[in-house]
């Protein structure tokens, strides 16, 4: 681990072959690699633990100033180790006694992390994340959840073990469920899911927003569709913005979408009314544990915004590109793929010396070949003196073709 040094090349701070100490602090997206650091950070259920740092901070969630010095003053009194720390959300409230056993659980795994470090040989994994339930119950599960239902025997009991050492007033919380549905079906959730991989989102009003992902940003599209309102215009598109507001900021939450979104909200004339969607989306957004920054609405009816990303958004999670259209979402259209293959035989015309031509492609091409664009084949076979007789390959690809020469009789 190095302390930052201004004015260093890395090649002054570390050299091939040297072991480092280090921690994936952002999961592998796309073609991107993990983020590493060798600024560690720890997270407990009230207090993250920083070795590499001095630093005391308090969430930005808790917004009580006289709350924030007590904790401040609470860490500071109680750690014994010239360690940094960041008092959680979860830990609003909570008094000395709790801080100060989580203080010391995360000392000692970080003593045991370095000690791990010395006697291990490079590339070894020193220490696992929890898995994705205990990381659920340690980060989500506050006092305002009504509960946490589980179908796994083993999940649970591991659920209700990890409480007890945590937090056991939560444990009451903790629910087996042994239905005969499964326990997506019982509470809705596969529609939830669904919704939550499509392109579009229907609003209760009628109107609808659009959910685009390309490689440098998200746009986001919102539309009236077919809420046409009772009063005039102005009223409508304000309406519809608005509830598209609350769906837009549980959207991002749902699906983990992060970096630079872009939001199309419908053109409103009325400056204050543009305040209000502007003002309404900043506030449906402070339930997002990510940060997120959101710029005034310019006069386009635009708002730029960004979201710290952390892991790959769920469509990237749960789906894969199209096996068919390599994940473009377009296929060449078969027209145009008709008048591809006319083109290549006029251009290899003068190079075939069979009597006649074979044409395997797709049906749907073999179909439009021998109706709509049947003019295409009369003029080839008139342009070059040869028979071209199609047959249709139900194995091939849109796109795909053969031009087969065929000699003799």
């Amino acid at each position: 681990l190095f302390m930052r040094k201004r004015g260093l090349n890395i090649d002054d701070l570390i050299r091939e072959g040297q072991e480092i100490l280090v921690q994936a602090a952002k999961s592998p997206m796309g073609t991107k690699g993990a983020r590493i650091s060798s600024y560690v950070s720890l997270p407990g259920r009230f207090l993250v633990l920083m070795p590499t740092s001095d630093h005391i901070g308090i969430s930005r969630r808790i917004e009580d100033e006289i709350e924030r010095e007590r904790l401040k003053g609470l860490v500071q009194n109680l750690r014994t180790e010239d360690y940094g720390y960041i008092v959680r959300t979860a830990g609003e409230g909570v008094q000395e006694e709790k801080l100060a056993y989580e203080m010391g659980f995360l000392n000692n795994l970080w003593k045991n992390i370095q000690k791990k470090f010395e006697t291990n040989r490079a590339p070894s994994l020193l220490h696992p994340e929890l898995s994705i339930s205990l990381r659920a119950v340690r980060d989500l599960l506050i006092q305002e959840v009504e509960n946490l239902v589980i179908d796994s025997k083993s999940t649970y009991r591991a659920v209700l073990a990890f409480l007890d050492t945590y937090m056991p007033s939560l444990k009451d919380h903790v629910v087996l469920y042994e239905g005969f549905e499964p326990v997506f079906d019982a509470y809705n959730l596969e529609g939830d899911i669904s919704r939550a991989l499509k392109r579009k989102v229907w609003l209760k009003s009628g109107g609808y927003i659009l959910i685009e992902h390309t490689e440098a940003l998200v746009a986001i599209d919102v539309n009236t569709g077919r809420y046409v309102g009772k009063h005039n215009l102005e009223e409508t598109i304000l309406k519809t913005n608005l509830e598209a507001v609350k769906e837009i900021a549980y959207q991002i939450r749902l699906r983990d979408l992060g970096g630079i979104i872009i939001i199309d909200f419908i053109d409103m004339e009325k400056k204050s009314n543009q305040e209000k969607v502007f003002n309404a989306l900043r506030e449906s957004l402070k339930k997002d544990k990510s940060k997120t920054h959101v710029l005034p609405m310019s006069e386009m009816g635009l708002i730029q915004m960004t979201r710290k990303r952390t892991r790959a958004p769920l469509t990237r999670m749960l789906c894969e590109p199209c096996f068919y259209c390599d994940g473009e979402g377009y296929l060449v259209s078969r027209q145009s793929i008709c008048y591809s293959i006319y083109r290549e035989i006029l251009r290899d015309a003068h190079d075939m010396n069979g009597a006649r031509l074979t044409l395997r492609v797709n049906p749907q091409i073999a179909e439009l070949f021998l109706g709509e664009e049947d003019v295409l084949i009369s003029n080839l076979e008139r342009d070059i003196g040869k028979q071209i007789v199609i047959y249709p390959n139900p194995e091939f690809h849109m796109e795909q073709f053969d031009i087969i020469e065929v000699h003799g009789q």
